[in-house]
């Protein structure tokens, strides 16, 4: 692995060779792991293609479903199919992405025609070995709520209309529950994500007259219950300690936010942001994997009562009905995980069965021979009354 700087970019080149690459039984197959910027990942290939007859071949983040619902990382990469014979004639393509908890994996699943791939003439296949390489850019310190780069428009940096040809995810059957972990939340930020009520529990009732009356009944379901330090919001007012950094961040990419809420009075303002603190908090400390049908209903109810403060949430929806949707998600690539087991120990059973006919039916090749040579010896011209002295004389 090669490693170089490239501005604000760390650059590494991975190199990945695939043995007996004709005799592959595997849907899918995994490279080993590397890292770039301290970041895991792994090249994803389909040696029979992803539903096409092309050599498909992916970008995969490891440990994604370890990840927190708003962890991304923006790569610009490169993956090439190296020609053995000619390396001027290797096969490259180029992508830009921002990956995310809903696009792990990206890249080309008709990266090159299997016909020229399998072809020993051509090169790219030499003594039943494939080369692939993997050269990938990553920002140093690329561990961000969002990627957004101000536009405000989207959560995710997308590929431009030419980048983005041919270039896509390798689908919903591609979902992994790795086993790597990432650092857990500090014990404040755990007891900061707590709703339940504690010796500091303070309830504040809004007295403005901005305030909705379905406000309050919605802070009913999910109260307005600080239990670490409030520290000043931009003069605004006092907000959880450890929302303030995610709220500095999104505010600085979407400055409407704050603009929408000088109007209103403290007390309103504080109810606001800290709403908005708690789902940013949520999809922040909650990992992919944890999501259960109450973590679902937790969100839910932080994301309608946030709702209710007239934010401008284009940004930030997409992210949370990942969320709220992953887990159907999870379950049904487990389905199809499932499935795929049923089949294949199914084609197992049946090689099996061949195999067993196959001895059977030579089996009953060897009994037939040996049955016409009995019946050969049995239907001579011995006399079998005359040798047992019956008959004439």
């Amino acid at each position: 692995m090669e490693n170089q700087q490239v501005g604000e970019l760390v650059s590494e080149t991975f190199t990945w060779t695939i043995e007996n690459f004709s005799k592959l039984k595997n849907q899918k197959l995994y490279s080993e792991i590397f890292l770039i910027g301290d970041w895991k990942w792994r090249i994803l290939i389909f040696p029979k293609g992803n539903n096409v007859k092309q050599l498909s071949v992916y970008l995969e983040v490891v440990d994604a479903s370890d990840l927190p619902f708003l962890w991304t990382r923006y790569a610009e990469f490169s993956l090439t199919v190296v020609n053995q014979l000619n390396s001027n004639k290797s096969i490259t393509k180029d992508s830009k992405h921002g990956f995310n908890s809903s696009e792990s994996d990206w890249g080309f699943t008709s990266f090159m025609a299997l016909s020229e791939l399998c072809d020993s003439n051509k090169g790219f296949l030499r003594n039943d070995k494939c080369i692939i390489e993997a050269d990938v850019s990553v920002r140093k310190a690329d561990i961000k709520i969002l990627e957004d780069q101000g536009t405000g428009s989207s959560a995710t940096i997308e590929p431009s209309e030419q980048e983005d040809q041919g270039q896509e995810p390798s689908s919903v059957d591609s979902v992994q529950v790795p086993h790597s972990s990432v650092t857990t939340p500090s014990s404040e930020q755990v007891v900061a994500f707590q709703d339940a009520p504690s010796s500091r529990q303070v309830f504040i009732e809004p007295t403005d007259s901005y305030v909705d009356p379905s406000i309050v009944k919605v802070h009913d379901k999910v109260p307005f219950t600080p239990v670490g330090k409030l520290v000043d919001f931009r003069g605004l007012g006092k907000i959880e300690k450890v929302f303030v950094p995610l709220l500095e961040e999104v505010c600085s990419w979407h400055p409407s936010l704050v603009e929408c809420q000088k109007k209103r009075s403290r007390t309103f303002i504080e109810w606001a942001f800290t709403a908005l603190g708690r789902v940013l908090h949520f999809l922040k400390t909650t990992k992919v994997k944890d999501m259960t049908e109450d973590s679902c209903e937790h969100l839910q109810l932080l994301w309608e009562e946030l709702e209710t403060f007239k934010f401008d949430l284009a940004w930030l929806e997409p992210s949370v009905q990942t969320a709220l949707n992953l887990k159907k998600l999870v379950e049904r690539a487990g389905q199809v995980q499932k499935q795929r087991e049923d089949v294949d120990a199914l084609e197992i059973e049946v090689k099996r069965l061949k195999a067993r006919l196959a001895v059977a039916e030579i089996d009953l090749e060897v009994a037939k021979r040996d049955l016409a040579k009995a019946e050969v010896g049995f239907g001579n011209d011995t006399n079998m009354n005359r040798e047992l002295g019956y008959g004439g004389h």
